[in-house]
């Protein structure tokens, strides 16, 4: 039987099942189109990183002995569309069953299925083979549970899978998490190294991109490409993590800082997230690596990592496949404003927003706290629809795709799913910023006045969202001590922040 086998450009799994053996009726099939490019207006680091590392994955299953057909985005061959190309394909060669691993994307899913539903010949699908939870396994988990909390998940994700157990029950170091000592501000000490082995010149690539006129945002160093783009590269990137960084990463994995991009994060998300790593070898790696040079490595830096991979990044998994489509259209808070101009160039005067939406639009990056409580805490307290947040956090970061971006955009960051993800918004004034970075220092703005020009704008964005969306969180108990403070404020104080806020708010480009 003749088979044509699809690979998504997300799907770039070395060690999956299909490759196990060479077969001379199957035929792979991977391509670049503009379907994928212009469905979100994406960064141009992320569709050099994506394109670059398909076309390593290409050559490394032909390298195998594999028959591959590997449409590149200006290729004569290519119709562009996924469902077009299947079906010239499965035509010109006489394609008697198609086959595919599922989808990590909602679109896709459906679009896929769509297409099955109307062929004339047999097909299958198949798992990705690199999650550690299936699709439906957290529905299952928490059936009949009034509450969803991603902790007793994680637990049960440690037990289950053996991870930092010192018993069947018991954690190691006597504690689940070790979240209370991973916050501490990062102020040029210790060093970071930086590891550079992996660059390469993509200029071919870019030169493709503006050919073929996709429209694209950020900037792109295409004879220095920093991002892992094969199997090799990701696991450099790993063993560079595990080797220089892990010691200090649970201390400083909340920091930020101006002088540093990365701190002590592994910038593995892209590798994971096209499946050139899995998450068990990452952390089979990160925890070999600790017990090997314990006590030198401590055990509150290596399960805050382990906590974002097999507990984080599966919860996002399980809450987006629970959760679709309904939950891409969830706006509990009725958030209705557009995105200010700056989220697209960098140019505001509050210097956190300025460093932290600069060097995404540089790198193609942030971490989870500039993502959190940098851009998503300005802009769900300026209010913004959560299509237009979604939208821009889908679009400017290389790791982003769907199933992960989504759930912690308009879950964890804006609270737009009333409380599926958070069990409170993640909202803070100037105060938490100053706390974690180095931000406020060359800020025009001070951060310890409370209103008037010169104050900190989070300040009264604080107060004013508190006051408009008292409603929703007046029965919500980790609000309480927030909600109690908000009717303690004086009246004219009270006064000062709703007028600064709402002349934030209506013109956010002029601060």
């Amino acid at each position: 039987m003749k088979k044509l086998r699809l690979i998504l450009g997300d799907q770039l799994n070395h060690k999956h099942s299909w490759y196990s053996n060479t077969e001379r009726d199957t035929l792979y099939f991977i391509a670049e189109m503009r379907q994928e490019t212009d469905y979100a207006t994406h960064h141009i680091q992320k569709i050099v990183g994506f394109f670059a590392a398909m076309r390593n994955f290409y050559e490394h299953l032909k390298n195998n002995g594999h028959q591959v057909v590997y449409y590149e985005i200006d290729s004569e061959a290519n119709k562009q569309d996924l469902v077009e190309n299947l079906n010239f394909l499965i035509e010109k060669h006489s394609i008697e069953k198609f086959e595919y691993q599922l989808p990590d994307e909602y679109r896709l899913d459906l679009q896929i299925k769509k297409f099955c539903d109307n062929l004339k010949i047999e097909s299958e699908a198949f798992d990705t083979e690199h999650f550690y939870t299936t699709r439906t396994e957290m529905a299952d988990f928490y059936k009949g549970k009034k509450e969803m909390t991603m902790e007793y998940f994680y637990r049960d994700m440690r037990k289950k899978h053996e991870v930092l157990m010192e018993t069947d029950k018991n954690p190691e170091g006597g504690k689940w998490n070790f979240d209370k000592s991973n916050r501490k501000k990062w102020n040029g000490k210790p060093e970071i190294p930086h590891e550079r082995g992996f660059r390469k010149d993509v200029s071919s690539i870019v030169k493709q991109i503006e050919q073929q006129e996709i429209i694209t945002i950020g900037s792109i160093d295409a004879k220095s490409f920093n991002w892992p783009t094969s199997r090799a590269d990701s696991l450099k990137v790993l063993n560079y993590f595990c080797d220089n960084l892990l010691i200090h990463f649970g201390d400083y994995q909340d920091a930020l800082h101006t002088d540093q991009a990365f701190l002590f994060h592994s910038r593995l998300s892209f590798s994971m997230n096209t499946k050139m790593l899995s998450p068990q070898e990452v952390v089979s790696k990160v925890i070999e690596t600790y017990y090997a040079r314990k006590p030198e490595i401590d055990i509150s830096q290596v399960e805050g990592f382990v906590r974002q991979i097999l507990g984080w990044r599966e919860y996002m998994r399980g809450i987006y496949w629970m959760k679709m489509p309904d939950y891409s259209g969830l706006n509990k808070l009725e958030n209705q404003h557009k995105l200010p101009d700056f989220f697209w160039t960098g140019k505001t005067k509050m210097n956190c927003l300025h460093n932290a939406i600069t060097q995404s639009l540089d790198n193609a990056y942030a971490h989870h706290i500039q993502r959190l409580m940098i851009t998503g805490n300005f802009a769900l307290l300026t209010q913004i629809h959560p299509d237009e947040v979604d939208a821009w956090y889908l679009g400017i970061y290389i790791d982003a795709i769907e199933w992960v971006e989504m759930p912690n955009t308009r879950g964890m960051s804006q609270y737009a799913d009333g409380g599926i993800v958070a069990t409170k918004p993640y909202i803070s004034s100037g105060s938490y910023i100053n706390k974690m970075s180095n931000y406020c220092k060359s800020c025009k703005y001070n951060v310890n006045e409370k209103t008037g020009e010169k104050a900190c704008p989070f300040n009264s964005l604080y107060w004013n969202f508190l006051k408009e969306k008292r409603e929703h969180f007046k029965n919500n108990q980790r609000m309480s001590m927030m909600m109690n403070l908000l009717e303690k404020i004086k009246p004219d104080t009270m006064e000062a922040h709703i007028k600064r806020a709402h002349e934030i708010i209506k013109n956010p480009d002029n601060f």
